[in-house]
């Protein structure tokens, strides 16, 4: 393994080939991990692995780089990578109980890299309508979000019940559920 670094850590500096890589590329690859890792976790199940899977997909990719044509979108030549270094551990992995055939693991990376545009305009929707709340509102769903938070420990803090905060959460998630249809409905980030 330590030699493979090596080689990958070469190729990273100079390119496959001797190449210099494109500061687009970097860009790229830094900008698509998020959606790899959850790509690769819709198909292997468990986050360690797929941190696992996702490097071997990182250096792939580096080692691919002279194969990427830019005038291409990234993400479907990366998500394909990380399907191939998917399926290679789940080949590794039959003998666990919960790891998938062949055949289902290609529909589920199939139908993952098919909404991954959906996923992005329904995000940067998301990311939209919160802005549009009110500022009490923002902080109360932040507050919610937070790791450990509970609506218990929020009632307590805001004194109040436990159903009031329940409610009032309730109703914001419904409003930004509205918004977000109602901003993909009028085309804002297609």
């Amino acid at each position: 393994m330590i030699r493979r670094m090596e080689l990958i850590t070469w190729k990273i500096v100079t390119g496959s080939r001797g190449m210099a890589v494109s500061a687009e590329f970097v860009a790229q690859i830094t900008r698509c991990q998020r959606h790899l890792h959850a790509f690769i976790l819709s198909m292997v199940w468990n986050p360690a692995e797929a941190d696992d899977v996702l490097q071997e997909t990182n250096l792939t990719l580096w080692e691919k780089v002279a194969e990427f044509d830019s005038s291409r979108p990234f993400l479907p030549w990366a998500m394909r990578f990380a399907q191939f270094q998917a399926m290679a551990w789940l080949k590794r992995h039959k003998r666990q109980r919960l790891v998938f055939d062949d055949d289902l693991a290609k529909i589920l990376a199939d139908e993952a890299a098919m909404h991954e545009p959906a996923f992005d305009v329904r995000q940067h929707a998301l990311a939209s309508c919160l802005q549009k709340l009110a500022s009490e509102q923002r902080k109360l769903i932040a507050r919610r979000y937070e790791p450990g938070a509970s609506v218990n420990a929020m009632a307590e803090k805001a004194k109040t019940t436990a159903k009031a905060v329940s409610d009032k959460l309730r109703r914001i998630r419904h409003a930004l559920l509205e918004c977000i249809e109602k901003t993909i409905a009028e085309g804002a980030f297609a």
